[in-house]
């Protein structure tokens, strides 16, 4: 399969700082939900009684360690669906322990991880592919929860357009684009970003990876009802529409998860929460919520991860 990169635009977009503005928005970002957190931290308490709100805490931290799960079996179905049968307890338990990488400045030390391991036990091209489309996996996933924002909007009906990239005939063209962004990672895993990368055939099992989209769709509803669960903890309203908050939370999210410059999407998720939600709900509250959700989603990965953690460490030593 052959790509025209003749056109004017492309060539654009490839001489494009995408780096610098991501790292804007990011500072952007960070500035904003900072200003937001001090404007109105007289009415914020961080105080909890955990014998009243410690079982929905503690709910709130499994649907965490769940969606990590999640993510790894989609990761898993993925590296299957490009034609690479591995033992899936390796590659999910390798998946759980390297995601704590996420939150290293820099936003791919996880992807460079997870290619070398493929890399060791299956091959080069398989690895590759299997680094640079999980996050695409997760976006369509997340954009397709944010498309039920339709019952508000029917603008909401173009973010179902990256799912229809996710099929066999067109999967190459997502990797040329994605490929042609991702300059520093070609960097880091010392791979040349040649022409003819993305051309190599191998072996896509079936048309449409529907488990591996199912998994990812269910890694980011655990996600939400994490946080739903920390939100309602704190806000006994009965006043919380479910759909709403669904969908500014898949696009919060997404929005985060594109921004490589935010570590695990810290400050973007919640600067873009905040600025969605409006005055919906009280500005205490979602602060509260957030801060909590993002202690308890950052120790869920934190405890999982932490034997890899022991044993780089004891490595340096």
């Amino acid at each position: 399969m052959r790509f025209n990169t003749g056109n004017p635009y492309l060539k654009f977009l490839k001489k494009f700082n995408f780096g610098g503005l991501k790292s804007i928005f990011f500072i952007s970002s960070l500035t904003y939900f900072c200003i937001y957190f001090f404007d109105n931290i007289d009415q914020i308490s961080f105080d909890i009684n955990l014998e009243r709100n410690g079982i929905n805490l503690s709910l709130s931290f499994l649907f965490c360690v769940l969606s990590i799960y999640l993510n790894a079996y989609a990761w898993k179905y993925i590296v299957k669906w490009f034609g690479k049968e591995l033992k899936s307890n390796n590659l999910v338990s390798f998946y759980v322990l390297t995601n704590i990488l996420k939150y290293v400045p820099g936003g791919m030390w996880h992807f460079v991880e997870r290619f070398n391991f493929i890399q060791k036990i299956g091959s080069t091209e398989i690895a590759l592919y299997s680094t640079l489309i999980e996050p695409y996996f997760m976006l369509s996933a997340s954009f397709l929860l944010a498309s039920l924002g339709l019952i508000f909007s029917p603008l909401y009906f173009f973010l179902i357009f990256p799912l229809v990239f996710l099929n066999r005939k067109l999967i190459y063209l997502v990797l040329k684009r994605i490929g042609s962004l991702k300059g520093k990672v070609f960097e880091v895993l010392r791979l040349p970003n040649s022409k003819g990368q993305f051309e190599e055939r191998i072996n896509i099992v079936s048309f449409f990876p529907s488990r591996a989209l199912f998994l990812e769709i269910g890694f980011v509803l655990s996600k939400f009802i994490g946080f739903y669960i920390c939100l309602n903890t704190f806000y006994t309203s009965n006043t919380l529409n479910f759909i709403f908050l669904l969908v500014i939370f898949s696009l919060s999210w997404s929005i985060g998860l594109v921004v490589p410059a935010a570590p695990g999407g810290v400050g973007v998720f919640e600067a873009c929460l905040l600025l969605f939600v409006g005055k919906s709900i009280p500005e205490n509250i979602i602060l509260i919520s957030l801060v909590y959700f993002r202690v308890i989603s950052t120790s869920a990965d934190f405890l999982l991860s932490l034997p890899f953690l022991i044993r780089k460490v004891s490595k340096r030593i």
